[in-house]
């Protein structure tokens, strides 16, 4: 036994320097699996570092773009898709089997929870088990997407080495690397967000540093893949535990005649100790309202409860109806109406201000609610033009925002501001509609002032 660990151990040595080579003359090809919000940006960071790249995406309409440099996610721009494209660097395809031309596959594929709310691995073993069929000696596989801790380590590294015959750590490397996305922050992208890297055996792990460093200006190593994957799932727990408190709070300074806004900016003076987070209509986004749940339900399998953290997740989850509860009320005190046969619009659907990403929204479960209650709905959002078709909201697929202008807007009976956008101006909505129900801050202290009498906060 000892004889065969160490000939493996060379064996893997072998591939790693070999492998490491060719990422620091920039020859190492590429292949990112799920082009999306994460692996196109990541597609577009290695290819600008100089690396050949391959993008395998089984959405044949998203290849179908990038070979005409169209951009479906709003902060990439046309321009930079064309030169990616017209350099001869990069291949998008449907084809699984280009991945036997690759030295690096990097998965970022969706990891959503089931209608159960259990988390949802189909996406991650079926481009497995793809992987396996077309997997070769010294290549390196690197998970992205979140998901919980010994994932990679048994789930993954299991469906790859009986579809392959090929032993992980041995005839190939494989790590996981939390993705750090943030769409819409103009103050960091792919390249200036430190990288986590975790693996399991040490050449895997050198491949894995020596990868991402070539891209990233910081790569924090950890001793494991499991270890990698519960730092994902601790940053994002740590958001939604501290976005549910201010969320509690907000509902009882409202009690109180406190403005919970007001505290927030007051508190944020304090040079430590403290950190702000700001209340909201719920939480939304591919991460915070489902990362929770990856970890609490591995947790069950150790006899461990989460209290905490399913606290946190119920109080987001009714942020919601508590939004619907205040408008209604709102709506009785001053307009003297009920919110059935109401024409009620949700401003911004997106799940965060500046993006054209409505997965997971708030707004999205605030539009039902008012439906239930016999509301007439509809949405404004510069971004998001219409509702795509989704799993939990299907009714609301085809829905088509409203056009901007005094004329339509003062057709409604009450405004809801969901999300944020910055390049949105509520003058209008102001002047038009009896009452504008604000959720986000978003609305000037000039604006409330001058409007006090359309305007409440929620």
């Amino acid at each position: 036994m000892a004889v065969l660990q160490e000939q493996a151990t060379v064996s893997l040595n072998e591939h790693a320097r070999s492998f490491i080579a060719k990422v620091e003359n920039r020859t190492a090809r590429i292949g990112v699996i799920g082009l999306g919000y994460v692996g196109l940006p990541l597609a577009l960071a290695f290819f600008k570092s100089g690396f050949p790249v391959v993008g395998v995406d089984v959405d044949a309409s998203k290849v179908q773009h990038l070979l005409e440099a169209k951009t479906y996610i709003r902060h990439i721009s046309c321009e930079r898709l064309a030169e990616m494209r017209d350099s001869g660097k990069f291949t998008p395809t449907t084809d699984f089997a280009s991945l036997q031309t690759v030295d690096a596959i990097i998965i970022c594929v969706p990891t959503p929870l089931t209608v159960h709310r259990e988390p949802d691995m189909s996406y991650v073993t079926g481009t497995a088990e793809k992987i396996a069929r077309n997997l070769r000696p010294g290549q390196l596989v690197a998970l992205e997407s979140t998901t919980y801790p010994f994932t990679s380590e048994d789930l993954l590294s299991g469906i790859l080495e009986r579809g392959s015959g090929l032993l992980a750590n041995v005839d190939f490397a494989i790590a996981y690397s939390p993705e750090r996305e943030d769409p819409g922050n103009p103050h960091f992208d792919t390249h200036t967000i430190p990288k986590v890297v975790g693996a399991c055996a040490p050449d895997a792990g050198d491949m894995a540093e020596a990868l991402y460093s070539a891209i990233i200006g910081k790569v924090v190593r950890v001793n494991s893949m499991r270890v990698a994957e519960a730092v994902k799932l601790t940053e994002n727990i740590f958001r939604s535990v501290n976005i549910a408190l201010v969320n509690e709070l907000k509902i009882i300074f409202d009690k109180m005649d406190i403005d919970v806004w007001e505290v927030i900016q007051a508190a944020s003076t304090k040079p430590f100790g403290y950190m702000p987070f700001y209340p909201g209509p719920g939480i939304g986004g591919h991460c915070i309202p489902i990362d929770p749940f990856y970890l609490t339900w591995k947790a069950r399998e150790y006899g461990v409860s989460t209290r905490f953290i399913e606290l946190a997740g119920q109080i987001n989850s009714h942020m919601p109806d508590y939004v619907v509860q205040r408008t209604a009320d709102a709506m009785n005190d001053r307009l003297a109406r009920s919110v059935r046969n109401s024409r009620i619009l949700v401003v911004g659907i997106a799940y965060k201000k500046n993006v054209d990403d409505m997965r997971e929204s708030p707004a999205l479960p605030l539009i039902e609610r008012f439906q239930e209650k016999g509301a007439l709905v509809s949405y404004y959002d510069p971004y998001v033009a219409q509702v795509m078709p989704m799993r939990e909201h299907a009714a609301l697929a085809d829905m088509k925002s409203i056009e901007w202008n005094e004329d339509v807007l003062a057709s409604f009976d009450v405004a809801v501001i969901a999300t944020d956008h910055s390049d949105v101006d509520y003058l209008p909505l102001l002047k038009t509609v009896d009452l504008v129900v604000d959720t986000r801050n978003a609305l000037s202290g000039e604006q409330r002032a001058a409007f006090a009498d359309r305007i409440v906060r929620a």
